[in-house]
């Protein structure tokens, strides 16, 4: 089925449904397609015998699918819509199905724009699911104009070559030392920040959506991003009171790493304690008090999203080796979270 701007493959899905004859299905979709959920309920239940629970919980990935037990709904399978699936994560509470959304959005003019601006002859195309089926069409356009294109692998949390996640730049590493520029196919700025961030190299956004192509204005952001880091930093460097946070989601559960992190603040003769979340809110942590800083090992985004909303600083374990003096604010990283 198609909705503005994008192709959806439910047929699958019908036909997984009919072959297993589920009964009742739980539906989970990211807020920006939630105004369309209607028209996926309408479509399954026209051609299946099953009965649709919309999940009205936010959905901000495919690591972020439900645990808790759907069984005591009678839910059989979550059809998980928007996302293509991280590979090594597996729902052990019941059966998930990923849907992706693809692009329908024509890109060969924008990335026909972007031609003067790139430097150097070898250009790594990077890009989130909805567009990765559109490479065939890039490599076309910049080998006509005697570039060379090239393509990552990323570990086994990356689904598809040249796809990168918000939490995941490893097929950009693969090929960061064989490339000029990253051309970054898709809309928003937090991936092409962190392809920014984590390879060092230009990075030109080609949005199919806006038709714009942008590259100083993700160096400015990269700038502003920069200093309210280094803000959140300095904001630390009194802390004797720490907060680590272990994401509960199903993607995003890094306890060793957050066990491990208290051992470093313990030999620094620092207090912590470890804070379970499911759902990251200003409203959560405000109640937690004496916490001079948390530090997050959940989602890498919260820290930098939503850095204005929270009076307590959130810093990331690579920050926090900084802080520490573990590390230079020089050889800042991103953080990631990695196969």
């Amino acid at each position: 089925m198609k909705i503005t701007g994008y192709e959806i493959n439910l047929e699958n899905v019908v036909k997984n449904i009919n072959k297993n004859n589920y009964q009742q299905v739980l539906l989970q979709v990211p807020d920006g397609l939630k105004t369309h959920f209607f028209k996926f309920v309408d479509f399954i239940e026209e051609k299946t015998n099953a009965k649709v629970i919309i999940s009205a919980d936010p959905c901000f990935g495919a690591c972020d699918i439900p645990t808790y037990d759907l069984k005591k709904l009678d839910v059989e399978l979550i059809i998980h819509i928007g996302h293509t699936s991280i590979p090594v994560i597996k729902n052990p509470k019941i059966q998930t199905v990923f849907v992706d959304v693809v692009s329908i959005l024509d890109i060969s003019k924008v990335v026909e724009k972007a031609i003067p601006k790139i430097k150097g002859k070898k250009v790594g195309l990077i890009s989130t699911g909805q567009h990765i089926h559109m490479f065939e069409k890039v490599k076309k356009i910049l080998t006509d104009n005697k570039f060379e294109p090239i393509i990552g692998k990323g570990d086994d949390r990356i689904e598809l070559n040249g796809q990168i996640l918000g939490c995941n730049f490893s097929a950009a590493k693969s090929i960061a030392d064989e490339v000029d520029t990253f051309l970054f196919i898709g809309s928003g700025n937090f991936h092409p920040l962190g392809l920014i961030l984590i390879t060092k190299k230009q990075v030109i956004v080609c949005d199919p959506y806006t038709n714009e192509v942008r590259e100083k204005e993700l160096a400015d952001l990269k700038d502003m991003i920069l200093r309210q880091r280094y803000g959140a930093i300095a904001r630390s460097k009194d802390a004797k009171v720490f907060g680590i946070i272990i994401g509960t989601k199903l993607g995003q559960q890094r306890i060793e790493l957050a066990y491990k992190i208290k051992e470093i603040l313990d030999s620094k003769k620092k207090k912590s304690y470890i804070f379970s979340l499911n759902h990251f809110s200003p409203f959560y942590l405000e109640g937690l008090k004496d916490i001079d800083c948390f530090v997050s090992t959940a989602c890498p985004r919260v820290a930098i999203d939503d850095y204005m909303q929270y009076k307590v600083p959130i810093i990331t374990p690579i920050e926090l080796d900084i802080l520490l003096g573990f590390k230079k604010w020089e050889n800042y990283q991103f953080d990631e979270i990695l196969s």
